[in-house]
């Protein structure tokens, strides 16, 4: 049985930054935007179900999902945010669990899911959760500079998330991001050997 590690974090909290230093250590990482992104694709699974309950408008030219249309449709619309998410969480669910179940020489899985206690379909499945924190003023100023929003845009969205005190209280692990990347690196270092430990302690 593949020993399970869930990351999640709010919007720019440096999620990515993280899974690729785990990464680095030989963890295998399954990351939940990368399966939506494949499943929104041009000829993504996901694609003919969008197109009957949203309609032709929000598939572009090349058959792939229009993200830009979709969140102009469901941001300040919950009926239809709820109806893409019925579409999309299901399948995305579905694929996570066959790439996480599949063999795998690492020594666990790390599997990213940005809406990880917001969702409520991961935390029954994973042996332990790891949230990466870092204070509001840098998730702001990360997603600002990224995205290209205004703060105002990204506060609805942070909005729409659980709050980090709720976040901190669900979760088994805590990586702080508001230091040096080196820094990062020593937390993930110890975390890492830490988590090998208790993956070969389960098997």
């Amino acid at each position: 049985m593949n020993y399970l590690v869930g990351l999640t974090g709010g919007i720019g909290s440096g999620k990515s930054t993280v899974a690729d230093i785990f990464a680095a250590l030989g963890v295998r990482i399954v990351d939940t935007d990368v399966i939506s992104h494949q499943l929104t694709q041009t000829g993504g699974a996901a694609i003919p179900a969008l197109r009957n309950a949203f309609g032709a408008d929000i598939i572009d030219a090349q058959g792939a999902l229009n993200r830009s249309k979709m969140r102009e449709i469901v941001f300040n619309d919950p009926a239809k945010k709820k109806q893409l998410e019925a579409i999309l969480h299901p399948l995305i669910f579905a694929q996570t669990r066959q790439q996480a179940a599949s063999p795998t020489a690492a020594p666990y899985t790390l599997v990213v899911v940005p809406l990880l206690f917001e969702s409520g379909r991961y935390a029954n499945w994973l042996q332990r959760v790891i949230t990466v924190d870092c204070p509001e003023e840098s998730q702001i100023a990360r997603t600002m500079q990224r995205s290209k929003l205004d703060e105002s845009a990204v506060r609805a969205i942070m909005a729409q998330q659980i709050s980090r005190e709720e976040r901190l209280a669900l979760s088994d692990e805590i990586i702080l991001n508001n230091g040096s990347l080196g820094d990062l690196k020593m937390q993930i270092v110890g975390m890492h050997r830490r988590l090998s430990e208790l993956a070969t302690e389960s098997d």
